[in-house]
């Protein structure tokens, strides 16, 4: 057993492959910790790559964890079937294999949380203690998934939730921006915007994300063996901020500013019984036909301030990692990150 400094600071990260979980393992590298990620179809049973340790495994076999966790501090559980497929048949045994997981090593538990928990009586905002009454099958998974990290903690496992509106960033996976308003590898001539018009929606930039989950686990002693946060992200009031920031970076680096239409819904509704991720959009548009924002008076009130990269720098970082944008010029530097504390 290692000693308890170093275990303290080694984490496993189930889903490092993926946005949240690549971009979480990536943050807690950077901050000093030893990072273990699991990873089917490895040549070799370990790989050191990119200051990461790559175990070969599957989150759905219960050793593989086990295994993967052993001595960690931490566990991340960020993993979901790929392609939406499966999610009622693989989500909560992988799940119980990281409580085991985490449980038998006395590690931290950690979850990125979703608005998919709650229906619109909880609606329009959303604070940690709000009902969940979710409408989708999706969102059902959702909230006994962290019924049974509550009922876990009961038992002594500690667990931390983080929850964030809509991924976007430079390595996102499957989420709105990359799949909804732009198209990966291509200039954005269109942007298809799913929201109905004047009707406000929450964005989440993916290393805000992280470095709030980063920044929790550094003073998770303090925390509640079962603490759950929301982050206020980015407001987009009107339904259109995002887009339009889309267009003024598009046009910035030299392009034609693209048009903002209307998502075609009724081209998702006629697809979705043949592609899974276009029936998973379409179940969720009722978040787009009304106002959802959270509240995060209980993650300032822990931090002091929320991670807040701005609007537009992110929306950057993102279209060029999504190969929306030409190659970065010589010289050119972003921003550093700032921060908002501000609740809704």
């Amino acid at each position: 057993m290692q000693g308890g400094e170093d275990r303290a600071k080694k984490v496993l990260v189930l889903g490092a492959s993926g946005g949240i979980g690549g971009e979480t393992a990536r943050q807690l590298r950077d901050a000093g910790w030893q990072v273990v990620a699991l990873k089917r179809g490895l040549v070799a049973a370990h790989e050191l790559r990119d200051g990461i340790h790559w175990l070969r495994g599957d989150a759905l076999n219960a050793a593989d964890v086990a295994a993967a966790a052993r001595e960690c501090g931490v566990l991340v559980h960020a993993v979901n079937p790929p392609g939406y497929r499966d999610w009622d048949r693989v989500v909560l045994p992988m799940l119980e294999h990281s409580i085991a997981a985490a449980r038998a090593e006395g590690a931290t538990l950690v979850l990125p949380g979703t608005v998919y928990n709650f229906g619109p009586d909880a609606f329009p905002l959303l604070r940690e203690d709000s009902p969940q009454r979710p409408l989708t099958r999706k969102g059902a998974i959702r909230v006994e998934m962290e019924r049974r990290l509550r009922m876990a903690c009961e038992t002594g496992l500690r667990v931390l939730i983080v929850r964030a509106g809509d991924f976007f960033g430079p390595k996102a996976g499957n989420n709105w921006f990359s799949q909804g308003l732009v198209k990966p590898g291509r200039p954005v001539a269109t942007i298809s915007n799913p929201g109905a018009p004047g009707v406000g929606h929450q964005w989440a930039y993916l290393p805000d994300v992280a470095r709030t989950l980063v920044e929790l686990l550094a003073r998770r002693d303090g925390l509640p063996a079962f603490a759950s946060f929301h982050m206020a992200g980015h407001w987009d009031a009107s339904g259109r901020e995002m887009a339009e920031a889309i267009q003024r970076v598009v046009a910035r680096h030299g392009g034609t500013p693209p048009r903002i239409v209307a998502l075609p819904w009724w081209l998702l509704n006629l697809a979705s019984p043949f592609v899974a991720t276009l029936r998973e959009m379409r179940e969720m548009r009722y978040l787009w036909q009304r106002p959802v924002r959270m509240d995060n008076s209980r993650l300032v009130a822990a931090l002091g301030q929320e991670p807040h990269t701005p609007l537009e720098e992110a929306v950057e970082a993102a279209l060029r990692g999504q190969g929306c944008l030409p190659p970065r010029t010589a010289g050119r530097n972003m921003a550093s990150s700032t921060f908002a504390g501000t609740s809704p």
